[in-house]
Parts: structure tokens; C-alpha cells; sequence
């Protein structure tokens, strides 16, 4: 069993064409030998968000604070704090951060596989 405090994990930056002020936090990875899945905290600064892009695999994430919109294809979807969502694989999307003033936070699991 491995316990962590998120906050004591290390924020990397998100290297992703298309990404703005998104920093990310591995909690459970390769590193961890996790079998089956990747945690991960994503940290979005003021107006930052993640790539808008798609992927072949699923993941679920929840909304940690801040003021979040999920972005598809068929437009944004605000988020409040404590809502889940999950993406389907090859599903267009992105998170964005609503605020101009405050950080926001989001957690998601994908496999571990495509955990870099």
C-alpha cells in the first residue's frame, strides 16, 4: 500500500501543444508500479487549459474547486465543485479554467499505459 499527501507530490509542467498554464501532479503511476491505472491532480492557473484533443482510451475526472468547463464539440458544460465526468475514448474535449483570478484543480484516471 502506498499513502500520499497530493500536495507533497511534485508539479510538472503539461507538455502539450495547445496546452496553457496546466501543471500536473502523478500521484499513482509507473514510478508507483500501478497495475492498472494513472492519478493524476491537474492544476490550471487563472484563463490556463488543457489541450483540446482526443485519445483512444477512456478516463473519469472530478472537479476538485475552481471554476471548470469541460469543452466538446458541442459546446462547454461548467462544471461545480464535486461533479465527475467521464470521456468516452476518441471523444474531442478539453478543460478550461473559468476564472481570471483563481487556480482551479481536477483529478483523473487513466490506464496506465498512456501514462507517461
Amino acid at each position: 500500500m502506498i499513502i500520499k499527501n497530493i500536495d507533497e507530490v511534485p508539479l510538472q509542467d503539461v507538455d502539450m501543444d495547445g496546452a496553457k498554464d496546466v501543471k500536473v501532479r502523478v500521484l499513482f503511476g509507473p514510478a508507483d508500479n500501478a497495475p492498472t491505472f494513472a492519478m493524476r491532480v491537474f492544476e490550471m492557473a487563472p484563463g490556463g487549459h488543457t489541450p483540446f484533443h482526443t485519445h483512444p482510451f477512456e478516463h473519469e475526472a472530478v472537479l476538485l474547486d475552481g471554476d471548470i468547463a469541460v469543452v466538446t464539440e458541442q459546446g462547454d458544460r461548467p462544471l461545480k465543485q464535486r461533479d465527475v465526468i467521464l470521456v468516452p475514448p476518441d471523444k474531442k474535449h478539453q478543460f478550461k479554467n473559468l476564472s481570471d483570478t483563481k487556480a482551479a484543480r481536477f483529478m483523473c484516471l487513466v490506464p496506465i499505459e498512456y501514462q507517461k
